[in-house]
């Protein structure tokens, strides 16, 4: 194999350390891994590093809620998560801890080097503080009633009702959700990062524009808020808190959001150490070497705006890209305790399910942009089963039976039966991998699949194994079957990246050298005897996954110390999200928009912007909370005609149950209206 001369340095986003890995991280790892892999195979040098992000108050206050220290906590969930990623085949040359003294050393001295330059800037502020655990309180350790609808148990930043964002401090009749106390406002000074400042944005507005730097979507979502103006970052937080304390501020700590990406940064300093390389080659401005980071598109304002600020003014090379990813759902819905598609890694391997199984799969969904992807299982076994065992796998059994019984495991030297354009599919497939477009790659390697069991059926090997003693009959028996082991060396080959244990066994099959990405593949003489690849994937199995996942999580509540930020990319994340610009047909016919009659109007009790609605939908009748009291009275409603999402999940609220959703348009309060169908349209009709 040639070795490229290109030097690449990639992350994964870093999983916080205080909750196991699931499914839904395993997206962006298993992404991430499949093109690390790809750029190996093509003999470039490629380091793939992470690390557990371990500091900040839920790690400080699980740790104490298990009356252990917060360094046992992150020793013990760092054990599980290399487990865990171990067991999913995701290749780490370094997977470390940002609780380290590189990482230490390099946000200290990524702080100096801003405060210099005068981007850190003091300012006292207003906070929550918990009287009873004498601490400030974060967002989401504070619940109250929504300042704006009056939604009461919201949490601190913004309200599950009505959407609305807030500050802590706009809450009504706020508590701690640590101690159940009444919260009292304290000043306290704060240390914050300019990235308002003229040059910050100006830095900025160009590099997340230049060098394809970005996924369009990703750069058109940072316009937005460039247009909405910038705000300086809060790097600080006040004791007690788990993380480093900043230099020359006694009882202040760095926020979790500045070191935590600093440990890309640790990490690759201890791997270096270890495996002599040089860090500067990598990380300082100017080198030539190359740096990419995937990320769930929940964090790109971190990586895309704040990240590549601080390593630009501290005098450190910025990203060379950044990709960024949609969430997982599960059969359409997100993922769901109750309904057991809360999938952890540690479960799916517990059932004896074949990880790469998963890592095929999403593959096959997966593309270069940041729209979410969907685990439907029964599509899932269908798609193993069809492609993996039906089409690449079956190539190997159907010939190798001929091939061991009738010719000693000798393969033809010159088969002369044509396969299809091997170079053409090859070039498609790795221009495909190089651009993250798996689902892409996969459909072609499929369709090469296909073409080389046509060819086997139309040789029709096993009537010609019926006359062997003829020699034609032999001769041409012997070359079909050695024409099909030879497509299966470049299915293999493509497929690689994606199934490494498959094919390391498949390359066992084949009795050859490790397969790389480097123009035809050497001849094979001799292949060993066969021996089972894969077995089909049986639905019962993943039947049996979910219902391990209701019974082992149904008791385990969400709660503020099992938030997970790098990699929280399902729990509490994806209904915020913004949608995609645009949406699929498919998308569209998922919601069932109907009309319905309003029978009954009133109000709620105890519900400032609500009423509840009874609505006819042909026959069937359904109970409704809309937030429109401000602008319509009972009376004006009764007997009208509106639109209601009629397939929205029922949401249990503390007045009762509601079950859909009326569509109204407006910004809100008294400026609302209920949109309402042309004469001659009647309950229970869908809109299309």
């Amino acid at each position: 194999m040639t070795t490229d001369k290109r030097k690449i340095l990639v992350t994964s986003a870093l999983p916080y350390a205080n909750g196991p890995v699931h499914i839904g991280h395993l997206v962006e790892y298993i992404q991430t891994d499949i093109w690390v892999r790809y750029q190996r195979m093509l003999g470039r040098e490629v380091h793939y590093i992470c690390a557990d992000d371990t500091h900040g108050t839920p790690i400080m206050l699980s740790a104490e809620k298990e009356g252990i220290t917060p360094e046992a906590l992150i020793a013990r969930t760092h054990g599980e998560h290399l487990r865990d990623f171990a067991g999913f085949n995701v290749g780490f040359d370094n997977f470390y801890t940002t609780h380290s003294p590189e990482t230490e050393s390099y946000s200290r001295y990524i702080y100096n080097e801003l405060n210099k330059t005068g981007l850190i800037d003091k300012r006292s502020i207003e906070q929550l503080f918990d009287p009873d655990k004498a601490m400030f309180l974060p967002d989401r350790f504070i619940k109250g009633e929504c300042p704006k609808c009056g939604a009461k148990d919201q949490y601190g930043d913004a309200c599950e009702i009505c959407g609305t964002t807030y500050s802590p401090t706009d809450l009504k009749n706020p508590y701690s959700v640590l101690s159940g106390a009444k919260p009292v406002k304290k000043q306290s000074e704060h240390y914050f990062f300019r990235l308002s400042h003229e040059d910050c944005v100006a830095f900025l507005k160009q590099w997340t524009r230049s060098d394809d730097t970005l996924q369009i979507e990703a750069a058109n979502k940072l316009d937005e808020w460039f247009k909405a103006g910038l705000s300086d970052w809060d790097i600080s937080r006040d004791a007690p808190y788990f993380g480093f304390e900043i230099p020359d501020a006694p009882g202040k700590y760095f926020y979790v959001w500045l070191d935590a990406p600093v440990g890309y940064m640790g990490s690759f300093k201890n791997y270096c150490e270890r495996e002599g390389l040089d860090f500067d080659a990598f990380w300082k401005e100017g080198a030539d070497t190359e740096l990419y980071h995937f990320i769930g598109k929940d964090i790109l304002y971190f990586h895309a705006l704040f990240w590549p600020a601080m390593l630009k003014f501290s005098g450190f090379r910025t990203p060379t890209k950044i990709f960024a990813h949609g969430f997982l759902t599960v059969n359409g819905e997100k993922m769901s305790k109750s309904r057991g598609t809360f999938i952890t890694a540690e479960s799916y391997l517990a059932q004896k399910l074949n990880p790469e199984y998963l890592r095929y799969y999403y593959a096959a969904k997966l593309n270069s942009g940041m729209g979410d992807i969907d685990l439907s299982m029964e599509d899932f076994a269908a798609r193993v089963n069809s492609d993996l065992i039906g089409k690449y796998v079956n190539i190997a059994s159907r010939a190798a039976g001929f091939i061991t019984r009738h010719f000693a495991g000798e393969i033809h030297g010159d088969p002369d039966i044509e396969l299809p354009d091997i170079k053409k599919y090859s070039d498609d497939i790795a221009g495909a991998y190089s651009e993250r477009e798996y689902g892409k790659a996969l459909r072609i390697i499929m369709e090469f699949a296909d073409n080389v069991n046509q060819v086997f059926d139309q040789y029709k090997p096993w009537e010609l194994a019926k006359g062997i003693d003829e020699p034609d009959k032999r001769e041409a028996l012997h070359k079909v079957c050695s024409a099909g082991i030879r497509g299966f060396q470049y299915l293999t080959l493509w497929l690689k990246p994606v199934l490494p244990s498959l094919a390391a066994n498949a390359e066992k099959f084949l009795n050859c050298e490790p397969l790389a990405w480097a123009g035809d593949l050497p001849p094979l003489t001799r292949i060993n005897k066969y021996q089972h690849l894969m077995t089909r994937l049986d639905p019962k199995q993943l039947d049996a996954l979910v219902e391990a996942n209701k019974a082992s999580l149904k008791s385990t509540a969400p709660s503020p110390h099992s938030q997970q930020r790098h990699a929280q990319h399902q729990e509490n994340i994806v209904e915020k999200t913004s949608q995609p610009d645009t949406i699929s047909i498919d998308d569209f016919a998922r919601v069932d928009l109907r009309v319905a009659k309003i029978i009954k109007a009133g109000p709620v009790e105890g519900a400032d912007k609500l009423l509840q609605l009874t609505l006819d939908i042909g026959g069937e009748t359904r109970n409704v909370f809309a937030g429109i009291k401000e602008a319509y009275s009972p009376e004006q409603l009764e007997g009208r005609l509106t639109v209601m999402v009629a397939n929205l999940a029922p949401r249990k609220m503390r007045f009762g149950t509601s079950e859909g959703m009326v569509l109204a348009a407006g910004p809100g309060g008294k400026d609302l209206f209920i949109l309402s169908p042309d004469s001659g349209a009647e309950p229970g009709m869908k809109v299309k």
